[in-house]
């Protein structure tokens, strides 16, 4: 076996967990303190940089076994990904309730791309054979995508009664601790 193939595997997975765990404890509390447009542009903005996935050309140039084929699913895919991000930004800093679907349509199209990338590394057997630049995007970069994704459709779920333009409810959060009252 490969002994790159679990370092891989495993780095892709601890990242993952790690964000997460990162993603419970202090983005999620952070997007529902933020009206729902600023939840989820931020959350877009991952997805702006998914042209980093261009770089597959110079991997490929320099020995990651990949087929032209796969290089342009891949490309197409994220650098897709990135421009339907970037649509949706400037339709929700316009608050235009077309960003919705965008997102919608962002989140399936990353779902979609995703799965479809992991069965084009089977096939091709790339699983493994990733270093450089390429071995730091799928170990880090994808986990982050694919968690920003999950995200996105929650908050897209939890808050669709909400208007783009409507603050959180920070009631709770943004109170600040009075000093107790001389008596």
């Amino acid at each position: 076996m490969n002994p790159a193939l679990p370092a891989q595997a495993g780095a892709q997975f601890a990242s993952l967990i790690l964000f997460i765990a990162a993603a419970r404890w202090y983005v999620i509390p952070w997007l529902n303190r933020r009206s729902r447009a600023s939840a989820l542009s931020a959350l877009l903005w991952v997805h702006v940089f998914r042209y980093v996935a261009l770089q597959v050309y110079s991997a490929q140039r320099t020995g990651f076994p990949i087929s032209a084929g796969g290089a342009r699913e891949i490309v197409i895919g994220d650098v897709g990904g990135a421009i339907i991000a970037f649509g949706a930004i400037l339709l929700l800093r316009r608050q235009s309730r077309a960003a919705v679907p965008l997102i919608w349509l962002l989140v399936a199209e990353t779902a979609y791309d995703t799965v479809t990338n992991i069965q084009g590394g089977m096939r091709e057997h790339l699983l493994g054979a990733a270093s450089g630049v390429t071995w730091l995007v799928l170990a880090f970069f994808v986990p982050l995508v694919v968690v920003s994704a999950v995200l996105l459709g929650v908050q897209l779920v939890t808050r669709r009664r909400q208007g783009l333009g409507d603050a959180a409810d920070r009631t709770q959060s943004l109170r600040s601790p009075q000093a107790p009252v001389p008596s």
